[in-house]
């Protein structure tokens, strides 16, 4: 019988610490009800893959159970019903095919320089060794560096934060009807701004990810206007919020490790650093998929409209899967963490992601090797999100030349 447990996700001890209630639900099997959500929630690293990756869920709630959203939510939900991270094939295949066209390889591989000139920028140049590191450096590198792909001047930084900031809140335990009616006006005003953005590389394309999607459009006739604009802000929130969030994560869990930050982010070890990195203490918790049709999953019995929960970090966190989970062990050579999905929804931003953690980690441990905690971080009530709301670090002694 499906086992019941309750934990509320604002509960100060839970914001600081959920994996300790993770360990818990584990013990209660693959899947477990969580009263406070009323949904059933998949905890073990066996089934929260095999959801993710299973074309029975999806991300569409079925169209018989879908309800009209507030109309005080329109802004954003007009964002939602065209972002291909919300969508089940064939729409999210057509989508997902055309960001892939201008997202390659090549062109996140190009931007190792750029990513490390603003890491060295921002981790320069401060006035006291004692400084706060979440939001003058984590923020603030990934938001640059994808409206640096995108090509939106580097002045609007500040402002696609706070649109974003108000957006995300939208995903949050703690959403409540101000933060909603912030949501759809932020929603509004982002989206204003990026078909002003779009008309102009339609005018004057350029070499960034925006022309290339138009051009896209324009090869394939399938991006429709209100496509490109989701698209680009589901680029510019999903490429910075969740990467912000892993980079002060990994910060603090190097310097708590009492590893050597040099040896960690040396060029052959960076990436394994990064890897363990997310998995050991992910940005993102949970999210949803939605039964397509009647079957059973784990013992358990689903109807066609059902939703599940997918408890992300909790299955980086499974014993049977990985060694001493709840240690923080760079170069562990069992991989497979979720921490980017899996499946057809795999994170289409995670090689971004990756560079941005391997870069702007040993960029800023370069300028500061002897950096230091000096009071111990705290994690914002944000969740489905896990990051942290201030870290403030001693930046040493200044490195001689």
């Amino acid at each position: 019988m499906l086992q019941s447990l309750t934990q509320s996700p604002s509960e100060p001890q839970f914001v600081q610490n959920p994996y300790q209630f993770y360990r818990t639900a584990r013990k209660a099997g693959d899947l477990f009800l969580w009263t406070d959500y009323d949904r059933v929630s998949a905890v073990s690293h066996q089934a929260v893959s095999a959801i993710l990756r299973d074309r029975n869920w999806g991300r569409e709630i079925p169209s018989e159970f879908r309800q009209a959203s507030p109309e005080h939510l329109e802004p954003f939900m007009q964002l939602e019903r065209n972002s291909m991270l919300e969508m089940d094939p064939p729409d999210h295949t057509r989508l997902r095919g055309l960001v892939n066209r201008a997202f390659t390889s090549r062109r996140v591989n190009s931007l190792e320089p750029e990513i490390k000139r603003i890491a060295e920028c921002l981790a320069t140049g401060h006035e006291s060794q004692t400084i706060e590191l979440q939001r003058s450096f984590a923020e603030q590198l990934p938001v640059m560096v994808i409206s640096s792909l995108l090509g939106v001047p580097e002045e609007m930084c500040g402002q696609l934060l706070s649109w974003s900031h108000d957006m995300v809140a939208m995903y949050q335990a703690n959403r409540d009807l101000p933060k909603e009616l912030q949501a759809a006006k932020s929603a509004g005003e982002f989206a204003a701004f990026v078909r002003e953005q779009i008309e102009r590389k339609r005018a004057e394309p350029a070499n960034d990810l925006i022309s290339d999607l138009i051009t896209a459009e324009d090869e394939h006739g399938r991006l429709t206007s209100n496509e490109m604009v989701s698209t680009c802000i589901l680029l510019l929130n999903a490429g910075h919020e969740a990467t912000a969030y892993s980079i002060g994560n990994g910060i603090k869990a190097i310097v708590e490790s009492g590893q050597d930050p040099a040896d960690l982010l040396s060029p052959a070890r960076r990436d394994a650093t990064v890897e363990e990195i997310l998995r050991f203490d992910p940005p993102l918790h949970i999210f949803e998929r939605h039964a397509k049709r009647d079957q059973s999953l784990f013992g358990q019995r689903f109807s066609r409209g059902d939703t599940v929960s997918v408890l992300l970090a909790a299955a980086n966190r499974d014993p049977n899967v990985f060694r001493s989970p709840d240690d923080f062990i760079p170069g562990r050579t069992v991989a497979g963490h979720t921490s980017f999905g899996a499946g057809i929804h795999f994170c289409v931003g995670a090689p971004l992601a990756r560079l941005e953690l391997a870069v702007g980690l040993s960029t800023l441990f370069e300028v500061h090797p002897q950096l230091s905690l000096t009071e111990a971080p705290r994690y914002a009530d944000r969740y489905h999100f896990h990051g942290l709301e201030e870290l403030w670090v001693s930046l040493g002694n200044r490195p001689t030349n």
